[in-house]
């Protein structure tokens, strides 16, 4: 995961082995890969692929349906071939399994066929695969986004393979699941086939489930969807202890308080699936506090805003989301397989209305950065489903997981957002059956939907008008966005170009049987029956903004607000070091459109003029070297590059877009004082979280959006100068009356991520009331800490 235009920075690239394989073999082809070494055994210390394996015509189509041969001969090969794969690809379809004939039984039947049907059908198989085989020669030529033919636009030509786009040619090739609910009343789960040992759960009208999707009263619905169409919301807060403040919208129309729900300690307080539940006795025995207190709302379908996601609790938010998801998933599988039981046996079925569907199968869809991450939740699921299968089992592991380096002098964030397989670039899916885990399932035949936003964001956005499609993603139900954060230090705009193509009306009907399509789903409300998880490490106004405008969920949205002790006093410096001066100058900002021309004004006629005093000065003053200026907002540095440029001041760049020769350069420069001032982005410290020598002074654009970097930059890099004797902790030094060794610019917009730094006691204070002087010229006020 790097930050040039989203790619990802993939650690190792080399071939690799697959299924246990070692050495340079890869998944039916040779060729190079990209992904890091593998962590299962029978593995040596190769390199995996990211998506597919690289062979003379690119990257080979990595769905999991395979493609039709034109003789017996090659289906044979096809078939041992199969054989030798191990259990991790044993077919999802167990009845067919039973009763599957041999391969001699097979090419018996196929030479009793008529032969000129036998020509006519071998014909047409003749020309689909004409067909893939000039799909795929297009996919691997397509260049890069950069425009330049590397191996990285080779292997972004292979994300489509990911997720099997080639599904609708195979669906209509007559490949067919045993349960696929996206036809129930054709190839569905089967009349009367039941789950194993769930067939004895009982539908229950006070079951979340069925009181979010099926029993709402009609008129009260009605009157839900009004008001949140009008934006009318009703509030109510309370007090959480060790978390914060929650924050409950319900819709102004709606009746009765949802604010204080039963606490919820264990996985036998949820009405779970009894499948589910078993397993989520044995890998979450117990809630701790974080599940505990969202626990709630979340089975209850209110949509959740959790601003608090650290490396802590991580793994915490991810076990409860995929519980729930996976229990969310087998209801609903289990009410389609009573309802076929149910018209099957009834005498007059054109009588029953049973609305148990969307117009596609997926359900879930989860977001998050890197491949990594995708590993961690394809592997909870399996352990809370245990099935008895698991196909692509290996694959999954070669395409999703890599050896965790070794960054432990890295900050905790970093190691958990970075380690492994990086990589930012996917889209896959999963199906489960009755004893079937299946990786790398088809879209419309598919469950869960796991994808990064640049992933999902290339296929609807393919510049081949044909490929693109959304329709899979027309009938969500649950949509989950883990590490936000990061999704918004990355690329924004991969996340709000997606977003809109959700729950939306499919562009062909895709078989659905419409008989038994959910009215809301018809009616073009499924958004607001849809539950929506965001995940994130500290809340943006671009996070906020999103959860107000795209969380319309008729059960209400949840909102978490955490304290903030604050960073500006942590980590403590050595006893022998003076305290760091911290001053933070409010400039005024009318709005926060206007806000970057406010701040870009206010530097240059008030922070610029010192810098030149000091960085001009003759005296031989020590600050005259060594000013860090952090920009957190990448549009402003351009402006302020141009400044600079403008003046005598010595400066050079670091940004997220700096190739590593010039970043050493930059570097160098900086610490020998040959630059007296260094621009450092934001972006940049978040991918590579440099320790910068010779910083003497620290000038913060704008408040930093995570609290940790301002630990970063203060208590690491300027504290670290303070030891050796380098800088100045206070006193003016050449700055300018009432400056000290940071200074930081914010106006009254900066409110959230400045309560991250100074702390929830302190923000309020700074942003509503007058500081301790004022500043000049630009008409800004000082507040100051030690």
């Amino acid at each position: 995961m790097a930050p040039n235009r989203g790619r990802g920075n993939s650690r190792g690239r080399g071939g690799g082995g697959s299924r246990g394989g070692g050495g340079r073999g890869g998944f039916r082809g040779r060729g190079r890969g990209r992904g890091g070494a593998s962590l299962g055994s029978g593995f040596d210390g190769g390199k995996l692929a990211r998506s597919g394996i690289r062979t003379t015509a690119g990257y080979r189509k990595f769905d999991s349906q395979r493609e039709k041969e034109t003789d017996a001969a090659s289906e044979d090969e096809m078939l041992e071939e199969e054989s030798d794969e191990g259990t991790d690809d044993l077919g999802s379809d167990e009845e067919d399994e039973e009763a599957a004939p041999g391969v001699k039984a097979y090419q018996a039947l196929m030479q009793s066929l008529d032969a000129g049907g036998a020509e006519e059908e071998d014909g047409e198989r003749k020309r689909k695969r004409r067909k893939i085989e000039k799909e795929r020669t297009v996919v691997a030529e397509r260049p890069s986004e950069d425009g330049v033919e590397t191996e990285e636009s080779e292997s972004d030509a292979s994300l489509e393979s990911d997720a099997g786009v080639e599904v609708e040619a195979d669906k209509e090739d007559g490949s067919s699941d045993d349960d696929d609910i996206g036809e129930a009343s054709k190839n569905g789960y089967g009349h009367g086939e039941a789950i194993g040992d769930e067939d004895d759960d009982q539908e229950d009208a006070s079951d979340p489930y069925e009181s979010h999707f099926a029993s709402t009263d009609e008129k009260e619905m009605d009157n839900c969807i009004q008001s949140i169409k009008a934006n009318e919301w009703r509030t109510e807060k309370q007090a959480v202890p060790k978390v914060g403040s929650f924050t409950l919208y319900a819709p102004k129309s709606s009746t009765g308080s949802t604010i204080r729900q039963p606490t919820i300690k264990t996985s036998d307080d949820l009405g779970l699936k009894k499948r589910v539940a078993d397993n989520a006795r044995k890998h979450l025995p117990s809630f701790d506090d974080t599940q505990q207190s969202i626990a709630p709302y979340v089975f209850n379908y209110t949509d959740v805003l959790y601003t608090a996601r650290t490396p802590n609790n991580a793994e915490s938010l991810r076990s409860l989301a995929c519980l729930h998801a996976l229990n969310h998933v087998l209801k609903g599988r289990d009410k389609v397989i009573k309802n076929n039981a149910r018209l099957a046996h009834a005498e007059h079925p054109e009588t029953l209305d049973l609305r148990d569907q969307g117009f596609t199968r997926p359900k879930v869809l989860i977001l998050t950065e890197t491949r990594q991450h995708v590993f961690y939740y394809g592997t909870c699921l399996a352990n809370l489903f245990a099935p008895e299968q698991q196909e692509n089992k290996q694959r999954f592991h070669d395409a999703f997981a890599s050896p965790i380096d070794d960054t432990r002098d890295m900050p905790d964030d970093y190691r958990e957002l970075f380690d492994g397989n990086n990589d930012n670039s996917f889209l896959t899916a999963m199906k489960f059956t009755r004893k079937t885990l299946k990786f790398f399932s088809p879209f419309y035949t598919s469950d869960i939907i796991l994808a990064s936003p640049l992933g999902l964001r290339r296929l609807l956005e393919n510049p081949d008008k044909k490929k693109r499609d959304h329709d899979f993603l027309s009938s969500l139900d649950l949509l989950i966005l883990d590490q936000t954060d990061a999704m918004q230090m990355q690329t924004w705009t991969n996340l709000t170009t997606l977003l809109p193509h959700l729950n939306l009306q499919p562009t062909t009907t895709h078989d659905a049987d419409f008989t038994r399509v959910r009215p809301y789903h018809l009616d073009d409300l499924s958004a607001h029956y849809r539950q929506t998880l965001i995940f994130t490490a500290y809340l943006t106004p671009e996070i906020l903004n999103l959860f107000h405008t795209t969380c319309l969920n008729h059960a209400g949205k949840l909102k978490l607000t955490p304290d903030h002790p604050g960073t500006i006093t942590s980590p403590p410096l050595p006893e022998t070091l003076t305290p760091i001066k911290q001053t933070f100058t409010r400039f005024p900002s009318p709005t926060p459109q206007t806000d970057p021309d406010a701040r870009f004004k206010y530097f240059i006629s008030t922070v610029l003029p010192s810098l030149l005093r000091s960085t001009t000065s003759t005296s031989g003053n020590s600050a005259a070297t060594g000013i860090l200026l952090f920009i957190p907002s990448p549009p402003d540095l351009p402006r302020l590059r141009n400044a600079l440029a403008r003046t005598p001041i010595s400066f050079t760049t670091i940004s997220e877009y700096t190739t590593p020769p010039s970043r050493a350069r930059a570097r160098a420069l900086f610490a020998d004082g040959r630059a007296s001032v260094l621009l450092y982005t934001q972006r940049a410290h978040h991918f590579f979280r440099l320790r910068l020598k010779g910083v003497k002074r620290v000038i913060f654009y704008g408040v930093p959006a995570h609290g940790g970097m301002w630990t970063d930059v203060v208590g690491g890099m300027l504290a670290r100068s303070l030891e050796d004797g380098l800088g100045a902790a206070t006193g003016t030094g050449g700055m300018g009356n009432g400056e000290g060794g940071v200074k930081c610019l914010f106006s009254s917009w900066d409110g959230l991520a400045l309560e991250r730094v100074v702390g929830t006691s302190r923000v309020r204070g700074m942003l509503g009331a007058r500081g301790g002087s004022r500043s000049g010229k630009g008409g800004g006020e000082t507040f100051e800490f030690y």
